[in-house]
């Protein structure tokens, strides 16, 4: 039985609803949700502002070079949110191979043509955004497991006929991600992936016996690539190496601890000021706790906990099989992201280039995050809760 018990009429087909049985179709999207998104992707432009303007001001001489590209990403997140708003979702569901293999190609392709930064080949550029291509994965990936998942309500208790396709199909992706490279995106694809599994009725001893076979793959995968050794060391020991591999490390530590309760101030952060590196993308947590302190913190945590309360009471409340696990899929994106984010600037895990949803600035992560909680906000209208 899945972890998410559905609500049906004696003698309907599991998984299915008739139209007469699925109640608010017409009713609002959750209002909680949507000012929860609102309040969050404010304080992103704020502090993708604050955080960006030096770097601005020294790559292209304008200190809200990367300011007025957040606010043109925000407005094309939110046009995509309030398209997927007025989507039929069910339209998703025959579309679930020729999306993923879709995103096999782009992310082929990436390979080939994609812009090299930092060593890796994550973006294609386009003329108003680099188009990442492992994020249109993540969510075909949701939509593939969700698919497979409802439609075998009574098998996915076996591994072979139930979890094993959906994990050999996203393991397709997280090959051509890692080859990339990039680790910390393939593990979220990866955990997303399991937490739809899960609900969708994969066992939870072959939940532990796949994260036992998992954990020496992801050991041996972080063994073979020197950079991400090294990053599992500087997480172990960041002081044995503070001015190279544990510099980002001590950094973000020494911006989260100056904050103290209130924070130095908006814009006053003394980080950003060339000691810690990608100040505006993966460790904007920490500007916004030397600038906000654990107030400011603790309010952005706050802001999660509420869309991933929404949201997983969302899927308890549909009707319908898919639905309910395109929902959890939707909210475990956002989750998963927030904590493995906050977890590397907080010094709880080892850096991994996690953005974090709906704050650090960047185009593909923002919608992407903006289009599952678009799929979300159209699933709250026929949620019964």
């Amino acid at each position: 039985m899945s972890v998410i018990e559905l609500r049906r009429r004696p003698g309907s087909p599991p998984g299915e609803m008739a139209a007469s049985d699925v109640p608010h179709a017409q009713a609002p999207p959750d209002l909680v949700l949507i000012a929860a998104l609102s309040v969050l992707m404010a304080i992103g432009l704020v502090m993708v502002l604050s955080a960006s303007y030096t770097r601005g001001l020294a790559q292209f001489r304008d200190p809200y070079y990367f300011f007025k590209r957040q606010v043109v990403y925000a407005a094309m997140s939110w046009a995509l949110a309030l398209a997927m708003l007025r989507f039929d979702v069910q339209r998703l569901r025959p579309v679930a191979v020729p999306l993923m293999v879709f995103s096999y190609v782009l992310l082929a392709v990436v390979l080939v043509v994609g812009q090299e930064i930092g060593g890796s080949r994550r973006w294609i550029s386009l003329p108003f955004v680099n188009l990442q291509p492992s994020e249109l994965a993540k969510l075909a990936a949701i939509n593939f497991t969700a698919w497979w998942a409802a439609d075998r309500t009574g098998t996915m208790s076996s591994f072979v006929r139930g979890p094993l396709v959906p994990l050999l199909a996203v393991g397709v992706a997280f090959g051509l991600i890692m080859l990339e490279p990039d680790f910390g995106t393939g593990l979220v694809l990866l955990a997303v992936v399991v937490a739809v599994l899960f609900a969708g009725g994969m066992r939870y001893q072959q939940l532990v016996v796949l994260g036992l076979l998992a954990l020496p793959a992801m050991l041996a995968l972080i063994w073979i690539e020197p950079y991400r050794m090294a990053r599992l060391l500087a997480f172990l020991d960041p002081w044995a190496d503070p001015a190279g591999k544990g510099w980002s490390v001590i950094q973000s530590l020494l911006a989260v601890g100056s904050g103290g309760l209130f924070g130095l101030g908006l814009g006053q952060s003394r980080q950003k000021f060339a000691y810690l590196p990608e100040h505006h993308t993966d460790f904007i947590f920490a500007i916004l706790s030397e600038e906000l302190g654990w107030i400011g913190a603790a309010t952005v945590v706050a802001l999660f906990a509420v869309v991933a309360w929404r949201g997983y009471r969302i899927a308890l409340g549909l009707q319908d099989r898919y639905e309910q696990l395109l929902a959890v899929g939707a909210v475990s994106l956002v989750v998963v992201q927030g904590l493995l984010n906050i977890g590397v600037v907080t010094g709880s895990l080892p850096v991994t280039g996690i953005p974090l949803p709906f704050i650090s600035y960047g185009g593909s992560s923002l919608m992407a995050s903006m289009t599952a909680m678009g799929v979300l906000l159209r699933l709250s209208r026929r949620s019964v809760l």
